[in-house]
């Protein structure tokens, strides 16, 4: 299974956009569903933030490689797209 660690705040309107889209391209793309993903709340895990380089959440790492980074006023649409664009690249590596 290829694992990918995805970065969050709760509170964070990006994040929940981020949920919603997984949650979405899981269930049109069965695929997806082999991607294992460790959710980190940046915010109850500053020791495991820390160790990367990132700066707006919600943000996406396959080891130490950043794959998506959300920025300020992003949409729904163009986060899922994103979140997409790092699935695809996990899945055909």
């Amino acid at each position: 299974m290829k694992k990918i660690t995805l970065f969050y705040l709760e509170d964070c309107p990006y994040c929940h956009y981020a949920k919603r889209a997984v949650k979405e391209l899981t269930s049109e793309n069965a695929a997806y569903n082999d991607i294992e993903i460790d959710w980190v709340e940046e915010s109850v895990h500053p020791e495991i933030s820390q160790q990367y380089d990132y700066y707006y959440v919600p943000t996406i790492f396959q080891g130490n490689k950043k794959l998506y980074e959300a920025h300020p006023s992003e949409k729904y649409d163009d986060c899922k797209r994103n979140v997409k664009k790092a699935f695809d690249v996990i899945l055909n590596g």
